[in-house]
């Protein structure tokens, strides 16, 4: 579950941080990504280097060397994660965190993240159970972070009690049962398709369009952070995928047209977000044709249409999506193909917004439901249209 997830491992000043380096290991192991950010008094306990080799990526510890002029930028790493995992937090830590102590590289990052914190608190049996450690650890539930309470057992300081940082095993699986089953579409499978489809006319030749596939891409992604099962299906693209989501590659409509029908059955919920070449060559040649025979008459036939039939297909507590590029009459245009398709939401797409539509970055949407009631957003980051477009299936989905 872990795998394709982007985690921020904080680390603090405590002898259990020794178990970090198991910690980091596991998720990795789990295919997470994984960055390590430490105090400076944690590097007294573990180094750097060695989460580094563990992690695979570099860890962040001061927010500026003076001798280069280079700067961690604290903002990019917090926006980065999904999840923050703090272990061991060290009582001072905790105090630093509960009332926003802004001293180190760690704690910047701490009061920039925005993403769900786990906190597995490390002390000594007296310090954690001291009214002010309490009142610090209340303060933290408060700004919503989640307590991994600490385990019994033999401490550092030679005494048995309540203190010790919980091991790694347990961590992850507390963080698995939490984070998983509680977001909104858990234990739910999606099928998304993206990109063109390419149609061959001869061995260097073929029919296709401007698609990038980074709009399905983006919802792959979003419904995969929403904890959604993804399957995604996608015509010839340059974008490289990530572990988390199943990536089926197909070329031609026809072989995207197996591809989903096959995996239609099983999806809770599917977008057809992909291009998909309306006609095809009658014939292919297996020779390049000629420029002395070119001037020959191309035939073309019509491809068969996937959204149509998974209209006929579809299942009651199945939630199907399908996109509409227009450019005349795009309202209009948009509700006809959701009635004939049997469609429970269209996201339409005009040619006529600017920097809207294939190639860009960038995407203006309007959503329209089963009642026809029409929702427009405005010109936003294909990742932040995604993230509008799951949310609304999610509220529909819900009702459904």
């Amino acid at each position: 579950m872990f795998k394709g997830k982007k985690i921020l491992l904080g680390i603090t000043g405590s002898i259990a941080a020794y178990k970090s380096a198991w910690l980091t290991r596991l998720l990795v192991k789990e295919g997470a990504e994984v960055k390590v950010v430490m105090t400076p008094s944690a590097c007294d306990f573990i180094t750097p280097l060695t989460l580094s080799v563990l992690s695979k990526n570099p860890v962040s510890v001061e927010g500026f060397d003076a001798k280069t002029g280079e700067w961690d930028n604290h903002v990019h790493l917090a926006a980065w994660a999904d999840m923050f995992i703090i272990a061991p937090a060290s009582a001072n830590t905790i105090a630093k965190m509960a009332y926003g102590v802004c001293d180190n590289m760690f704690m910047t990052v701490y009061l920039s993240a925005t993403c769900k914190k786990y906190v597995a608190p490390a002390m000594d049996a007296e310090m954690w159970n001291h009214s002010t450690a309490k009142k610090n650890i209340a303060a933290l539930k408060q700004q919503g972070c989640i307590i991994i309470p600490p385990g019994k057992g033999e401490l550092a300081s030679g005494i048995t009690g309540e203190g010790r940082m919980e091991e790694p095993a347990t961590i992850l699986e507390i963080i698995r049962k939490d984070f998983f089953f509680t977001l909104p579409l858990s234990g739910k499978k999606a099928l998304v398709t993206a990109g063109p489809t390419r149609e061959s006319i001869d061995p260097v030749r073929y029919i296709s369009n401007r698609s990038s596939g980074k709009m399905g891409f983006a919802i792959a992604q979003a419904l995969a952070s929403q904890g959604a099962e993804v399957i995604m299906v996608m015509g010839p693209s340059s974008l490289n995928t990530p572990d988390a989501i199943k990536t089926v590659r197909v070329e031609t409509a026809k072989q995207m047209s197996d591809a989903c029908l096959k995996a239609f059955p099983h999806s809770d919920i599917t977008i057809m977000a992909a291009a998909v070449a309306d006609y095809a060559p009658e014939k292919y040649s297996s020779e390049k044709i000629k420029k002395n025979i070119a001037d020959e008459n191309l035939k073309l036939v019509k491809t068969q249409d996937i959204l149509s039939e998974m209209g006929k297909r579809k299942k009651k507590n199945q939630f199907l999506v399908g996109f509409a590029l227009e450019t005349e009459n795009e309202t209009r245009n948009a509700k006809k193909k959701l009635r004939e398709k049997n469609l429970d939401m269209i996201v339409l797409n005009s040619l006529n917004d600017a920097g809207a539509g294939f190639e860009h970055d960038t995407n203006k949407i309007s959503i329209i439901d089963g009642k026809l009631k029409v929702k427009t957003f405005g010109l936003k980051s294909k990742t932040e249209a995604a993230e509008d477009i799951v949310r609304e299936i999610i509220n529909r989905f819900a009702k459904k």
